[in-house]
């Protein structure tokens, strides 16, 4: 099984392979690290879910919480299958999840309410049914690279006209993890072939989920501060049981 010979998904089909042995832990599981990491992903997004829904956030951050939960969901399905099928619910709901991120960045200075959701809705939807048809590869890490720069300006704006510390310092985690969940996808890719030498794999993949699960659940707090302070909601960081970091706001009586 470790060399994929026999498995319950069949034979590989995905164009991407990371650099863990496939089939070593389970017949059912083709990369066990790979996958079982999603689920830190997925607690965190639940805990900002139930925090914006308790505090009523605005419904972008539901949203935004459950495309960060249906994301990881499809990477599971994905390093667990190996399957070109599964390939796409991964990378499809990637560039979903950072049209999102645009719309919740630069929507609050766009005059036109009505044009931004409606575009990115149509680029979404085009985008899926290309992506489908045409299976990007190199595209697809290059395209997705764009989104993510085009994300970084609005995100630097926010960080220079936020005073408060605590709220820095969530900018400055999504920073860092973003940083180095980066550098262990690098390596993982990059340098598999010595890795696999090595008598422990570091599984760099693992940790860039677990790392970019820190990275959203930074990212989307940071957000929920911004705009809870554009809103006049009194937004203020607080820390669950002294370590995870939320959002707590005061809404006006009148609102």
């Amino acid at each position: 099984m470790a060399d994929g010979i026999s498995s319950f998904w069949g034979p590989v089909t995905s164009t991407i392979e990371c650099c863990e042995k496939n089939y070593a832990y389970s017949l059912y599981i083709a990369e066990f690290y790979n996958t079982i990491s999603n689920i830190f992903t997925i607690l965190l997004a639940f805990i900002g879910l139930v925090n914006a829904a308790r505090q009523r956030f605005e419904k972008r951050f539901t949203v935004l919480h459950v495309s960060n939960m249906i994301l990881a969901i499809g990477s599971m399905l994905y390093h667990a299958t190996l399957q070109r099928v599964q390939q796409q619910g991964d990378e499809t709901p990637m560039v979903w999840e950072m049209l999102l991120y645009m719309y919740i960045l630069y929507s609050p200075d766009w005059h036109y309410h009505s044009t931004m959701p409606t575009f990115l809705f149509l680029y979404g939807a085009v985008f899926a049914v290309v992506h489908s048809v045409l299976r990007f590869g190199i595209g697809f890490k290059v395209h997705y690279i764009i989104l993510c720069l085009l994300c970084i300006p609005r995100m630097y704006k926010y960080y220079i006209h936020t005073h408060d510390a605590s709220a820095k310092r969530l900018a400055n985690l999504y920073a860092a993890t973003l940083s180095l969940g980066s550098l262990c996808w690098f390596f993982d890719r990059v340098f598999c072939k010595q890795i696999s030498s090595w008598p422990i794999n570091p599984q760099g993949h693992a940790l860039w989920h677990l790392l970019m699960g820190l990275n959203c659940y930074f990212a989307n707090t940071f957000l929920m501060f911004c705009r809870a302070r554009q809103r006049g909601w009194a937004p203020k960081v607080v820390y669950r049981m002294k370590i995870l970091p939320y959002v707590k706001i005061e809404k006006p009586k009148t609102q």
